[in-house]
């Protein structure tokens, strides 16, 4: 088990949008939920595009949805300017490059006046 500031870690510097990334470990420190003792284990990035492409799959659908219903002049504007990635998510590795690609729109990331969780502002 790991606390809500290592799973952030671990997203932003393990963590890839796209599929096909270069392959990177990392050392995660947790605890045993078997033994409840503390245990060190080594994840990949692979193992947590893995676990969070569903929700990378959601996020697509729904930008692709809204995309699909909005004015023809806004998806004028969208085509033109592209789209500006805010928030938590648009941290992770590739999500800019990735979401382009699917999307052939262009994205770009926007930091925004919010306070990030703490690690996100250690890993910037």
């Amino acid at each position: 088990m790991i606390g809500e500031r290592t799973a952030e870690n671990i997203k932003l510097e393990v963590g890839y949008a796209h599929p096909d990334h270069e392959e990177i470990t990392m050392e995660v420190r947790g605890r045993d939920l078997v033994s409840g003792l503390p245990k060190t284990i080594t994840v990949t990035s692979t193992e947590i595009h893995n676990a969070i492409r569903e929700s990378l799959d959601k996020i697509l659908e729904t930008i692709h949805t809204t995309l699909e219903n909005c004015p023809p002049e806004l998806s004028g504007d969208i085509v033109d300017r592209g789209i500006v990635l805010a928030g938590g998510g648009a941290l992770l590795n590739g999500m800019q490059d990735w979401l382009s690609q699917e999307l052939n729109v262009p994205c770009t990331w926007h930091q925004t006046h919010s306070k990030p969780l703490p690690s996100a502002q250690d890993a910037h």
